[in-house]
């Protein structure tokens, strides 16, 4: 058996134990739940008060009720 048969085999090994990435892309998305009433910006379900607040604040100079009515902070 030559090299080439070797290399051959070695790369068959390989290709059977090599997994396929998957993507977060579309779980991410389907996470976005928070959405902002006056811009319509999506923010992830694991977000905090404090960000929601800076985007109230810096984006639209309201208060978080009045940009996330729906949010309930995790208690």
């Amino acid at each position: 058996m030559g090299n080439g048969a070797k290399a051959q085999q070695k790369r068959e090994r390989n290709a059977k134990d090599t997994k396929v990435a998957k993507s977060q892309l579309k779980s991410n998305v389907k996470a976005m739940d928070i959405q902002c009433q006056i811009c319509k910006s999506t923010f992830l379900k694991t977000t905090r008060a404090p960000q929601l607040t800076e985007h109230a604040v810096n984006k639209h100079s309201k208060t978080i009720t009045e940009c996330f009515p729906t949010y309930e902070a995790a208690k």
